[in-house]
């Protein structure tokens, strides 16, 4: 482990602070990398310490343990990886003990983070919070955490800043970093030429070697990136596809830590379920999404890419039928988020619904969550029909809603207030 000067940045006036950043999933680690180049351009000395990915590390983060050794999913992995997990946590809070950072930027990640912020808040490390975590729909009691642990809160969804703000905790909404990315500038008839290739030939199974109709209107199909999620979703999706039918080419992203094993496994449910009909891999999510007429898409984070591009679509979830029980038994959602229950008892749980306080996207989920069910949704959304027009406005409404409330974006506020902090302003 990595031994650094301890160097007071606030008493000495030397800018060479040490940050510690802490983010163990994907998002978290392309936020954690961009937040160290634009920290780059005000601190040029600073250093980087902590849990990250291979983009921080690349950025200049020297990383105490690194985040794929860490974020393990499922109970199963877990118990597994037990002893690993508990030995990398031990190594971070020594190396914040033998090295005190003047600040912490703890991303996401609430399982780790929640923990190292103990011992932070113990050293008086300052901690900013970005990407909070989902206590306003379940984990409550995590909020003390919070109100103890945590000296300011950014959040990216709208109605957290009320929500914290109402129960004693310094937050600001800073925007969704997803609602600033300017739309995919490629052609559709670009993209039909090159979504389809597989440059790095990932998979032996040259599965991207078919073409892309654009005579047809697409839909893209996103059963999630989670080998769980695509069993779960995959096949439901194709059966819709059957029923809507061949007048439309439908398109399949596959995210790059999709396995090869998991790609044979969709392929071979798009040729059992439909073979008859054009399904074609495709990389690119985002523009996919621009350039298809509507979409199916799982409950995540790809809900929130897909309103911000504009694309109507229908959310899909499945899960086991006990873990859906226990979810149903423990999300309340406090008066800063409106919601109605729908005629099966449920809540909704697509972030879209949440932001806008209203279902402006259609649910199905568990056994509601069938082939035929949503093809029925899907087809006004195809068609220049009024539910089209109500979703395309209040798709709109949604991403203006998620932009910052000031001219910085999202990263540059966290860069802001990481700096007010080192100042001694925050």
């Amino acid at each position: 482990m990595a031994s650094f000067p301890h160097t007071s940045y606030t008493e000495t006036g030397v800018k060479s602070p040490l940050v510690f950043l802490s983010a163990g999933e994907a998002s978290g680690d392309h936020y954690g990398a961009e937040l160290i180049h634009l920290l780059r351009q005000s601190l040029p000395d600073a250093r980087f310490t902590g849990l990250g990915g291979t983009a921080m590390e690349s950025a200049g983060q020297q990383r105490v343990i690194r985040a794929e050794d860490v974020a393990v999913m499922g109970i199963t992995e877990i118990l597994a990886h037990i002893p690993k997990i508990l030995h990398s946590y031990n190594t971070l809070v020594r190396s914040i003990k033998t090295n005190r950072p003047e600040i912490a930027v703890l991303i996401d990640f609430p399982d780790v983070n929640f923990r190292l912020a103990k011992h932070l808040k113990q050293l008086g490390v300052p901690v900013i919070w970005f990407v909070s975590p989902q206590l306003w729909a379940w984990k409550r009691k995590r909020l003390r955490w919070v109100q103890q642990r945590v000296s300011r809160m950014l959040t990216i969804f709208p109605f957290e800043q009320p929500f914290y703000a109402n129960r004693r905790v310094q937050a600001e909404f800073i925007g969704h970093p997803l609602a600033e990315q300017p739309l995919p500038t490629i052609s559709r008839e670009d993209y039909a030429a090159t979504a389809v290739k597989d440059p790095q030939n990932q998979w032996s199974d040259h599965i991207f070697d078919s073409k892309l109709d654009i005579n047809k209107p697409w839909i893209a199909l996103l059963p999630g990136s989670r080998r769980g999620e695509i069993v779960a979703n995959l096949g439901e999706m194709l059966r819709a596809a059957r029923e809507i039918g061949p007048d439309y080419e439908y398109l399949i992203p596959v995210a790059p830590t999709v396995s090869s094993e998991t790609l044979s496994f969709m392929q071979q449910e798009a040729r059992k379920l439909i073979a008859d009909r054009h399904i074609t891999f495709v990389r690119d999510a985002r523009a996919a999404l621009l350039h298809s007429r509507a979409a199916v898409v799982a409950s995540g984070t790809a809900t929130v890419q897909t309103a911000v591009i504009g694309t109507p679509f229908v959310v899909v979830y499945r899960v086991s039928n006990l873990t859906f029980r226990m979810a149903k038994a423990l999300v309340r959602y406090p008066p800063e988020i409106p919601a109605e229950l729908d005629d099966h008892g449920n809540l909704p749980i697509a972030m879209v619904n949440l932001i806008a306080g209203r279902r402006i996207v259609p649910e199905f989920l568990q056994e509601q969550f069938t082939g035929e069910n949503v093809a029925t949704a899907l087809r006004p959304l195809l068609a220049d029909s009024p539910q089209r027009e109500a979703q395309l406005a209040a798709l709109a409404e949604v991403r203006r809603r998620l932009l910052s409330p000031t001219e910085r974006t999202a990263m540059q506020s966290l860069r802001d207030s990481i700096l007010q902090s080192l100042e001694g302003e925050g």
